[in-house]
């Protein structure tokens, strides 16, 4: 075999080694390339759901408030009534009382 035929090899070999060591630098490169961007992405996630928790929790204690309220008028409004009728049948209980005490 010729000294050049050796010196291509040898080059050759070079080279390859060369190339695969270029091929696994960018091969290490687009990982982490891709984990970044992977983690950007759950963190971009994550961040959006957190948004939509918090106005979830404030739509739910917007809504719980106005039911509340809701409920707190519509008590108040039966406490009149029965209120009212309370006193209404207080006032013919009295009545009745009087006319017992009166005609006895």
């Amino acid at each position: 075999m010729s000294f050049d035929a050796i010196n291509n090899i040898a080059q050759a070999e070079l080279d390859a080694k060369a190339a695969v060591a270029a091929a696994e630098q960018k091969a290490k490169q687009l990982i982490a390339e891709a984990e970044d961007a992977g983690r950007a992405s759950v963190e971009a996630a994550v961040a959006k759901a957190d948004g939509e928790l918090e106005e979830l929790r404030r739509r739910a204690g917007e809504k719980s408030e106005a039911d509340a309220q809701r409920l707190r008028d519509e008590l108040a409004t039966k406490k009149a009534v029965l209120l009212a009728k309370a006193e209404a049948k207080l006032e013919k209980a009295a009545a009745l009382v009087v006319e017992r005490i009166v005609n006895d």
